[in-house]
């Protein structure tokens, strides 16, 4: 029988570098890597509608199904097949990103977003996150100009956010590794590296 591989998702607010210790923590490990929203063909569609698009004026409950749409198809299509043939998972950004994001970002009931996560998920629960935590004056100046829809929105609602981030991670230690964010990236790196790998035994 195959090992079943390890799923770890990186997590935080914009500018965090999720997705360049992401890249680099899977290429360290060799897992697969993947993002969301994304990671296939219906999730890079769904991502252009949520990020880039400035037609459409999306309503929170729009945007959370939308995200929970794009998760449905990655799961089955890509995370849990990886998953079961014994590979090592690496995701940009999961099902806590969307609690963050539409739950305490826009303000959408916390409890009917995790109903919603779960669904979209089939239950599929990472077995590490790994949350970049870094102060929003240190993101506005690593990228002071946003680079899509929500990355435009206040620095209330960032706020929010990063607020839900050490929420969630303070509610579940056993399941969170939080790593100070700042710094270099080969410091960072070697924070993630010390603290993850041991907890994974990978």
């Amino acid at each position: 029988m195959t090992k079943r591989g390890k799923f770890i998702v990186f997590e935080g607010g914009d500018a965090a570098g999720k997705s360049t210790q992401a890249k680099l923590f899977a290429e360290k490990i060799n897992a697969f890597l993947t993002r969301e929203p994304g990671g296939t063909k219906l999730g890079e569609k769904i991502r252009s509608l949520l990020l880039e698009s400035d037609e459409v004026l999306l309503m929170p409950k729009a945007e959370l199904f939308l995200m929970a749409a794009a998760r449905a198809q990655h799961v089955k299509e890509v995370i849990e097949p990886a998953l079961e043939q014994g590979r090592n998972v690496v995701c940009d950004r999961y099902s806590a990103s969307t609690i963050a994001y539409q739950g305490f970002g826009r303000r959408l009931p916390i409890d009917e977003v995790e109903e919603v996560v779960s669904f979209a998920s089939y239950g599929l629960e990472p077995d590490i996150y790994v949350l970049l935590d870094i102060s929003l004056e240190i993101a506005g100046e690593r990228k002071p100009l946003a680079d899509d829809r929500i990355e435009g929105e206040g620095h209330a609602f960032h706020e929010r956010v990063l607020e839900g981030f050490r929420r969630l991670a303070s509610d579940n230690p056993a399941a969170w590794v939080v790593i100070d964010g700042t710094g270099g990236v080969s410091e960072i790196a070697e924070r993630i590296n010390r603290l993850v790998q041991p907890r994974l035994g990978v």
